[in-house]
């Protein structure tokens, strides 16, 4: 792999700046009185996790939960968790912090777990939303940018664990041609 210019962004480092600018208001303004408890899911959110942090007015702690999703584990769970958060959540006020929703399966898996260890509330927040590609039925509480169903790569979203590193968000080459 050389290079990794794939021309027109879908968003610009700049629009994805303004756009968690303007979710940093409105977490800041939900959560004034509030002692909240922010979760990223590794590694997709952890740009927009660092960014969305530094757009809140806020105090606020983080932690983190590792985990990556697999239709085919032998147990039948959904979600497989490498790495478990180390804050207790009951409760708190919780805001999980995804990178994007796409099936759905992940982010539902990992709400009703935090649901079932009793937190006084749980939002969602997501930079990217496809619905086009739901199996289950969930949305977030906020939500950056609703894209088509197409494969996109760049500030933390991955195609084989690479183009993470991208400061834009890009539709990945061959699904762009196949779309």
């Amino acid at each position: 792999m050389v290079g990794i210019d794939f021309g027109k962004p879908l968003f610009t480092s700049e629009e994805i700046q303004r756009k968690i600018h303007e979710l940093g208001n409105r977490i800041s303004h939900d959560y004034a009185e509030k002692d909240l408890l922010v979760i990223g899911v590794l590694k997709g959110a952890l740009f927009f996790l660092s960014d969305l942090l530094r757009s809140l007015r806020i105090s606020v702690r983080m932690d983190f939960i590792h985990c990556t999703s697999s239709s085919s584990r032998p147990d039948g769970q959904p979600v497989l968790i490498l790495a478990d958060m180390q804050e207790d959540v009951r409760g708190k006020d919780v805001l999980l912090v995804e990178d994007i929703i796409d099936s759905g399966v992940t982010i539902e898996y990992l709400k009703r777990r935090l649901e079932a260890q009793g937190p006084a509330s749980l939002k969602v927040c997501v930079l990217l939303d496809k619905p086009e590609r739901r199996r289950v039925q969930i949305e977030a509480d906020y939500a950056g940018f609703r894209i088509p169903n197409k494969y996109v790569v760049g500030y933390g979203l991955d195609y084989e664990d690479r183009y993470r590193n991208l400061p834009y968000i890009a539709v990945l080459p061959h699904e762009e041609r196949a779309g």
